[in-house]
C-alpha cells in the first residue's frame, strides 16, 4: 500500500493537481451553452487525447539527455524556429494562465473570508509565489493532499446536485461535433502537460523505477475527466441560473456551508495549479533560456500580477483565448518534437506504445481543425 501511494498515487496527484484548476469553473456554463451531449463527448475525447500527449512528452524527456522544459526541447529538436515558436506559445501562455488564477482567486476566497477583493488577490499572489519554490518531492506531497481535498468537495457537490440535475428536465440534446463553443474551455480545463517534467523529476529524485510512470500519467489524466463530469452535473443541479464562474449562480440557492466548501475548492485548485505553473516558468527561464535563477523567479512572481493590473481581468474570455489558440499550437509542436526524437534517438520509445503511435495522426488533425476554428 505504501509503495502504491509513493509510486502511483502521489505522482498521479501532481498531474491531477495541475489539471484540476481554474478551467473547471467555466465548464458548467459552456456545457449548457454548447449542449450537454456534445460537451460531454468532447470532455472524454480530449481527455483521452491529453493522456496520449502525456505519454509522448514523457517519452521525449526520458530519451533526451539533460534537464529541460518544453522550450528547451523545441530548441534542441526543432532549432531556432522551434525555440521562437515555443517561447510564444509556451512561456507567454504560462503568464496568461497564472493571471487567470489571479482573476478567480478573490471570487472564491471571499466566499469564506471577508475583506476587500484586493487583499484577497494579494494574499493569494503572495502564498502562490512562495510555494513555487518547493522541490519536486515536497511539491508531490502537497499536491497529493490538495487533490484529496478537492476530490472530497467535488464529490459532495456531485452527490448534492445530482438528484436536482436528474429531475431538472434539462435535455442533453443531440451530438453535434460542429459546435466548437466548449472546445476552448475544455482544452484549458484538461491541459496538464506542465506537470510531466515535475513528475519525471519526482521519480528521478525518489529513485522510483520509471516503469510506474506510465500508470501514474494515465491515472492522473483520467481522474479529472470523471471529476469534471460530476462537477458539471452537480453545479447545474444546485444552481438557479448557472453563472460563468460557477459561483454566482449558487448564491442564495445553497446553504452557506456549501458556499464555503466551494470557495475552499476554488482556492485549493487554484493554488495547486499556480504552484506547478510558476515552477515551470522559473525553470524554463533558468534552464532553457540560460538566465540567472533570480530572473526566472522574479518573472514567475511579478509578471502575472503586472498583467492583471494592466487590464487582463476577463475570466471566460481569457480561458477561451488560451484554450483555442495556445493549447492546440503547443500540442502540435510537442508531437513534432516527438517525431524528430524518433528520427534521432537510438533509445526506443518507453511510454509511447502502439496505440499512441496510431493516435498521433488523429491528434494532429483534431488540433489543426481546432486551431483553424480559433483563427477564423
Amino acid at each position: 500500500m505504501i509503495n502504491f501511494l509513493k509510486n502511483i498515487l502521489q505522482p498521479a496527484s501532481m498531474l491531477s493537481g495541475i489539471i484540476i484548476g481554474a478551467g473547471v469553473f467555466s465548464l458548467p456554463y459552456v456545457f449548457l451553452s454548447a449542449g450537454l451531449a456534445t460537451s460531454f463527448f468532447y470532455l472524454g475525447f480530449f481527455g483521452l487525447i491529453y493522456i496520449f500527449l502525456y505519454f509522448i512528452y514523457a517519452d521525449i524527456i526520458v530519451r533526451t539527455a539533460g534537464e529541460h522544459r518544453f522550450v528547451g526541447y523545441a530548441d534542441i529538436y526543432l532549432g531556432k524556429a522551434g525555440l521562437s515558436i515555443s517561447l510564444l506559445i509556451g512561456l507567454l501562455q504560462l503568464f496568461f494562465v497564472m493571471t487567470i488564477y489571479l482573476i478567480l482567486a478573490p471570487s472564491f476566497s471571499k466566499l469564506f473570508i471577508g475583506g476587500d477583493a484586493v487583499y484577497h488577490l494579494f494574499a493569494f499572489w503572495l502564498a502562490g509565489s512562495a510555494l513555487i519554490f518547493l522541490d519536486s518531492r515536497k511539491l508531490a506531497f502537497s499536491e497529493f493532499l490538495i487533490v484529496i481535498g478537492i476530490a472530497l468537495i467535488m464529490a459532495l457537490i456531485f452527490f448534492l446536485g445530482l438528484p436536482a440535475f436528474i429531475f431538472s428536465g434539462i435535455s442533453f440534446g443531440s451530438l453535434d461535433l460542429s459546435k466548437f463553443l466548449s472546445v476552448g474551455p475544455i482544452l484549458f480545463a484538461l491541459s496538464g502537460s506542465l506537470a510531466v517534467p515535475e513528475i519525471f523529476g519526482y521519480f528521478r529524485d525518489a529513485k522510483i523505477p520509471l516503469s510506474y510512470m506510465k500508470n501514474s500519467l494515465a491515472l492522473g489524466g483520467f481522474v479529472p475527466i470523471l471529476a469534471y463530469g460530476g462537477f458539471v452535473m452537480g453545479i447545474i443541479g444546485l444552481s438557479g441560473v448557472v453563472s460563468e464562474d460557477s459561483v454566482s449562480g449558487l448564491i442564495g440557492n445553497v446553504p452557506d456551508i456549501l458556499l464555503w466548501l466551494v470557495g475552499i475548492l476554488g482556492i485549493f485548485s487554484l493554488v495547486s495549479s499556480y504552484i506547478i505553473v510558476g515552477t515551470n516558468v522559473r525553470k524554463i527561464i533558468r534552464q532553457d533560456l540560460k538566465m540567472q535563477a533570480l530572473a526566472g523567479g522574479s518573472a514567475a512572481v511579478f509578471l502575472p500580477i503586472a498583467l492583471y493590473f494592466a487590464g487582463f481581468q476577463s475570466f471566460l474570455g481569457a480561458v477561451s483565448f488560451v484554450g483555442t489558440l495556445f493549447l492546440p499550437m503547443e500540442s502540435i509542436l510537442l508531437i513534432l518534437i516527438w517525431l524528430q526524437v524518433n528520427k534521432i534517438s537510438k533509445v526506443p520509445p518507453m511510454f509511447a506504445g502502439r496505440w499512441t503511435r496510431i493516435a498521433v495522426p488523429v491528434i494532429l488533425f483534431v488540433f489543426f481543425v481546432s486551431l483553424f476554428y480559433a483563427i477564423l
